[in-house]
């Protein structure tokens, strides 16, 4: 799954996530500030946000460009040097592209918090006496900088859009090369056609998902909590715990906290169902297959008896599903107003703006939804699961060791002769 499009793949993602932690160490502890040397340095924090696309092609942001790419090129020269890939560009460069891309989308956002805060101040003023101190000219303005922010987001979301489909679909194609490289090994697995034709492209697919969502929480917060701590200083106060340091980090961190452990333990059982579920929809498909071909198979007792599987385990998983479906629900829910709830004793003593409220909550949104990476992506990550175990077991006859049991017992019927035994439900 790994080897085939990363050069030594668990050194490779131990030294990337090493190499990421000391860029990123490196950039806040002196190199943003050698900036200045060039013309380049950080914004000056009590100047005016720019709130227009111009603010990506300025000079600090032109500093954090190169920084980022000669990051990506040393990494890649290093890997090229030691352990040459025939998928190196795309797994190296293209993985860099994509984490440039997932951090333009982290610094767009921020651009719409600093832009919530100035139009939201913006119409509290206009609407508080003395009337007409705002003209439609400014009001007007602030709409126009939206729509430029945003069709920038909309431009870059495209383009990155269909450079991944593309990215996957090499990944997919190292995959399908590996694994045919020695089908006459892997043949005698069940399904095998299955998992390299369809588990290895819905692999590749949810991997890149879940691992472009996990690198934009991870720069969302980079990004987001020096805000939000900053953004501290407005509250007066939490319900309940009343005044601590930082608490609009203490509660993002305590909410995010709660959900992601509590979902974790209530869909503890849903991989191992996601995956017997995989298993009696192949074994019902290959009957139907040898059917085809061999008019004494796929005879209607047999399919009856496995697709009565196929319906055990469904139904077993919509049971375990409909807790955790209540449980997320209620966690997603409660979400959307946990912000206003922790900000009532600052509004009651009217200790912000509107301004700053819209910005709080955005802030606090991001950082929450940064936090809840686990709380939503479960689901897919129970799907991954699942593929991961299929299409594990090749690997696993590929380096000589011992398949689960499940594809085991499978093996020895299929060499017998005998048609698959029921799968248990549960």
């Amino acid at each position: 799954m790994f080897v085939s499009f990363f050069p030594k793949p668990k050194l490779f993602f131990i030294s990337a996530a090493v190499w990421s932690l000391l860029l990123i160490f490196v950039w806040f502890l002196g190199w943003e500030e050698l900036g200045t040397r060039f013309g380049m340095g950080p914004v000056d924090p009590e100047a005016a946000p720019i709130l227009y696309p111009t603010l990506f092609v300025s000079p600090p942001f032109i500093w954090f460009y190169l920084y980022f790419g000669g990051g990506i090129l040393l990494y890649y020269a290093f890997w090229a040097w030691y352990s040459p890939h025939k998928w190196q560009n795309w797994s190296i460069l293209g993985s860099g592209l994509i984490l440039f891309i997932t951090n333009f989308y982290v610094q767009v956002s921020v651009a719409m918090s600093n832009w919530n805060a100035s139009y939201y101040n913006l119409i509290q003023k206009a609407l508080t006496p003395p009337l007409g101190t705002v003209t439609t000219a400014e009001l007007y303005n602030g709409i126009f900088q939206f729509l430029t922010l945003a069709s920038v987001y909309m431009f870059i979301a495209v383009l990155n859009v269909f450079y991944i489909r593309h990215y996957i679909f090499r990944w997919r194609t190292a995959m399908n090369d590996y694994f045919t490289s020695h089908w006459d090994r892997l043949r005698y697995i069940e399904g095998a056609s299955q998992r390299v034709q369809d588990d290895t492209m819905r692999f590749s697919t949810t991997m890149q998902g879940l691992g472009v969502n996990l690198v934009e929480s991870v720069m969302t917060l980079i990004a987001f909590l020096p805000l939000l701590a900053t953004l501290s200083s407005h509250i007066s106060g939490l319900p309940i715990l009343g005044a601590i340091p930082y608490p609009l980090v203490v509660a993002a961190v305590f909410w995010s906290a709660f959900g992601t452990l509590l979902l974790a333990v209530v869909g503890i059982k849903l991989p191992g169902l996601e995956f017997k579920n995989q298993r009696v929809e192949a074994a019902f498909r290959k009957e139907l297959v040898y059917g085809e071909d061999d008019a004494n198979r796929a005879r209607p007792p047999t399919l009856a008896e496995l697709f009565i599987n196929v319906r055990k385990n469904y139904f077993t998983l919509y049971a375990h599903y409909v807790y955790f479906d209540v449980a997320r629900q209620l966690y997603l829910q409660t979400n959307v107003i946990f912000s206003a709830f922790v900000l009532v004793p600052t509004l009651a003593v009217g200790a912000v703006s509107l301004g700053i409220y819209q910005q709080i909550r955005v802030a606090f949104t991001e950082v929450t939804q940064s936090f809840q990476y686990l709380v939503n992506s479960w689901p897919t990550i129970v799907e991954l699961l699942s593929i991961y175990k299929r299409l594990r077991a090749f690997e696993a006859t590929l380096h000589g060791e011992e398949l689960p049991e499940i594809d085991r017992r499978y093996l020895e019927r299929e060499r017998a002769g005998l048609p698959p035994e029921e799968q248990p439900a549960s």
